[in-house]
């Protein structure tokens, strides 16, 4: 079994045995609900509001040894950017479900996502710009995470 937890803004997994049994049966029956996180350090009230990240199912990747498959849901309010971060060594993709939103690796040019467009993070991308570009409309991403059991999957660049 598979539990995911937030504590201090830290999205990470523990994987509690020490194999997932995977065969032929339907992926679900392999497959992890988890619970919403619980509120953190990077909800209180600020300029602009933050965005929350909403994990869906976590599950040992049979053909990749030593690798876990996350989805999450990330939401931004309308006017919201995320607090620079990293995603430690996850492969991240990102899907943009519903608005537009603006994204900086850095290094990199930034980039306005619309509805429907996808991007993708590399191992160790330090994400230092993710913001809603509506100050009336919320925005939502799709994010599948590609890591190690047991590895941070967001964490928050420390307050300067």
């Amino acid at each position: 079994m598979i539990r995911m937890r937030i504590a201090g803004g830290v999205l990470a997994a523990a994987a509690l045995t020490a194999a997932t049994a995977c065969g032929n049966s339907t992926p679900a029956a392999h497959a992890h609900p988890v619970p919403p996180p619980s509120p953190s350090a990077s909800a209180v009230a600020t300029e602009h509001p933050t965005d929350s990240l909403t994990p869906l199912l976590q599950q040992a990747l049979p053909n990749v040894e030593g690798k876990t498959f996350t989805t999450a849901i990330v939401d931004f309010p309308p006017n919201a950017r995320a607090v620079p971060h990293r995603h430690g060594q996850a492969f991240a993709y990102a899907y943009v479900l519903e608005g537009s939103v603006r994204s900086t690796l850095e290094g990199q040019p930034t980039t306005t996502y619309h509805q429907g467009e996808n991007w993708v993070e590399p191992p160790g991308a330090h994400h230092v710009q993710a913001e809603n570009t509506s100050a009336t409309k919320p925005a939502k991403l799709l994010v599948v995470f590609i890591a190690g059991p047991g590895e941070a999957l967001k964490t928050d660049d420390p307050k300067s």
